[in-house]
């Protein structure tokens, strides 16, 4: 069933990378300078532990989800249900940390910054290699990050709060039902960018086009619609300052299966820390609907 629907999966992606090969203008060469290899490389020796917005422009980051194969069916029927929140750009064999579609030389258990470890619905631990606690049964699912369409909103000219203030991103658990699958189910987490209205319409637009990390947003303004008491109190990453002339505008994030897990409480699990991502090969480009 996995390997069934990771063909179709990547199916949809792989034709779209081939932009790679043929040359995207100057924006790959730009990202080599400081490319995905590399920052994955600085992941592996220890030098980067902290939040990846803003490096290897021009590439794919992704969420990730490491589940036990006995439960990855039902989660990638969760993710298929919920595609907003869990949009899947790639899937490993269980027991296998390479996935090779989203980088030649990546290894899920040394690639990103920082690692989350849960047991029975608790975080039990956050470390920067999982190697120690990796298992034969363990399936890992990477899903589109908003980061991807940041590039584009700021190639349009709109200012990202979060990234002025070289801070995380706020992130925050709501009262959003995601559709159940099996053994999961639970509330949608969602991410926070604030606009000015003109600039959050056209926000909407830009993100629409990019379906793949989360597409247009789920929500716009009154937090208290959506289940968030204190918009100054993010559940994940860090507040940002909101100004008297702008309003809250919501994505759904990629953040949201780690709600998940700790509603479902499953006997262990492994997710990026919030802010943590892994960057691929991918361009962002190629996720963008023309």
């Amino acid at each position: 069933m996995i390997k069934k629907w990771a063909w179709m999966i990547m199916q949809q992606i792989e034709p779209k990378r081939d932009m790679k090969a043929e040359g995207s203008s100057g924006l790959a060469a730009a990202a080599r300078q400081h490319g995905p290899d590399e920052v994955r490389r600085n992941c592996r020796s220890g030098v980067l532990r902290g939040p990846t917005a803003g490096l290897a422009p021009g590439y794919v980051q992704g969420n990730l989800a490491i589940l036990p194969r006995a439960l990855a069916d039902d989660f990638l029927r969760f993710a298929t249900l919920n595609p907003k929140p869990c949009p899947i750009i790639g899937i490993g064999e269980a027991g296998n940390p390479k996935i090779s579609a989203l980088g030649a030389d990546l290894d899920i258990r040394t690639d990103l910054p920082l690692y989350r470890v849960w047991r029975h619905g608790e975080l039990v631990d956050e470390i920067t290699d999982i190697t120690s606690v990796w298992r034969d049964d363990l399936v890992s699912f990477v899903i589109g990050c908003s980061f991807s369409f940041e590039e584009a909103l700021i190639a349009d000219g709109l200012s990202i709060r979060h990234i002025d203030a070289n801070s995380n991103v706020p992130m925050y658990r709501t009262t959003i039902e995601c559709k159940p699958a099996g053994a999961f189910s639970g509330p949608m987490v969602v991410s926070m960018r604030p606009f000015k209205p003109a600039d959050a319409i056209r926000a909407i637009q830009i993100t629409t086009r990019f379906p793949t990390v989360h597409g247009a947003p789920v929500h716009i303004g009154r937090p208290d619609l959506i289940g968030i008491a204190d918009i100054a109190k993010p559940d994940y990453g860090d507040p940002v300052d909101i100004h008297d002339d702008e309003i809250p505008v919501f994505w759904a994030c990629g953040v949201t299966p780690q709600s998940i897990i700790a509603n479902v409480r499953p006997d262990f699990a492994i997710t990026h820390a919030p802010g943590c991502m892994l960057v691929t090969d991918l361009l962002n480009v190629s996720l963008a609907i023309q």
